[in-house]
């Protein structure tokens, strides 16, 4: 008996830990490098203009890093080129843009305080 509630609690952990990485796997952000951003009222129109897209779930504009990064929701897809535009439209030079299997959060965690 005791091997079998062992058995059962294993799999239970291990079935745990692949949803666990399966989900943050599945997490997907376009991180773009943004000049010409100088003040909040840049960051503040960037942020209006990127949460009007329906695929996006979180937003994030760092001035001091010169970075955007827009978390898309579950099962969406997004192409990198779609941000690109709604930046350049909103009058800032896109340097680069990227696909980044991280969330929004770790992607501020890994810059630091802003």
């Amino acid at each position: 008996m005791k091997k079998i509630i062992s058995t059962v609690i294993l799999a239970t952990i291990v079935m745990a830990n692949l949803v666990t990485n399966t989900a943050h796997a599945a997490v997907q952000t376009i991180e773009a490098e943004v000049n010409g951003m100088v003040c909040a009222f840049c960051a503040q129109g960037i942020d209006k203009k990127l949460r009007e897209l329906p695929q996006i779930e979180t937003v994030y504009v760092n001035l001091k890093h010169k970075i955007v990064a827009v978390e898309l929701k579950d099962g969406q897809i997004l192409p990198e080129s779609t941000v690109k535009d709604v930046v350049k439209n909103a009058g800032y030079d896109v340097v680069s843009i990227q696909t980044v299997n991280q969330t929004v959060q770790q992607i501020k965690e890994s810059l630091g305080k802003d």
